[in-house]
């Protein structure tokens, strides 16, 4: 189901919409309330091991969240995606802003996870779409391929599979192997 209010919603008529029914949460795109993909095991066994390898690596540094709503620009126009994962430094988001609402700003890191009937093709526009609106680095994570694909706003993408030592200079010092991801979350080889 799309919600929409008249023509198009504007950010502040989407903020201000009853809550979806169950579990269902809204991204508003083109000022229309899409339904988010219900998160299936394996998809939420992979966020659980990401979170915990970037808690690691950005104690103290920013803040790292599931599914925490952002306000963001796409086409010139307000979007509001939910990732699955993103993390924002201090250097973005003081340290000492407490607001109850979406993540005002920018993240310096998006994660999403391939669900099922959502394809590469439409990760790879959304990932687009995150760098054009200042994220600085975007991560899609396939568990069918056992990889995960680094998007960055000033090169072409990279794609880690198996012991590949995935490294990103917005995280000195940081590195792990996708594999080891996969392992940790106990997610089976197909």
């Amino acid at each position: 189901m799309i919600i929409q209010a008249n023509n198009q919603l504007t950010l502040e008529e989407f903020l201000h919409l009853p809550p979806g029914e169950g579990d269902v949460t809204y991204e508003l795109v083109d000022g229309q309330a899409i339904p988010k993909m219900s998160p299936k095991f394996f998809h939420a066994k992979l966020t659980r091991e990401l979170i915990k390898l970037l808690e690691q690596c950005c104690q103290d540094k920013g803040e790292v969240c599931p599914e925490w709503a952002v306000k963001l620009t796409r086409l010139g126009r307000d979007w509001m995606p939910i990732p699955d994962i993103l993390y924002v430094s201090y250097e973005r988001l003081p340290i000492n802003w407490d607001e109850d609402e979406a993540c005002p700003v920018p993240p310096d890191l998006v994660i999403e996870i391939i669900s099922p009937g959502q394809t590469f093709g439409q990760m790879i526009a959304k990932a687009k779409d995150y760098l054009d609106a200042k994220v600085l680095r975007v991560w899609v994570v396939d568990s069918q391929a056992r990889s995960i694909t680094v998007f960055y706003p000033d090169a072409a993408p990279q794609t880690y599979m198996g012991d590949e030592l995935l490294t990103d200079s917005l995280f000195e010092g940081w590195e792990f192997t996708v594999e080891q991801v996969f392992q940790k979350a106990k997610i089976p080889l197909n």
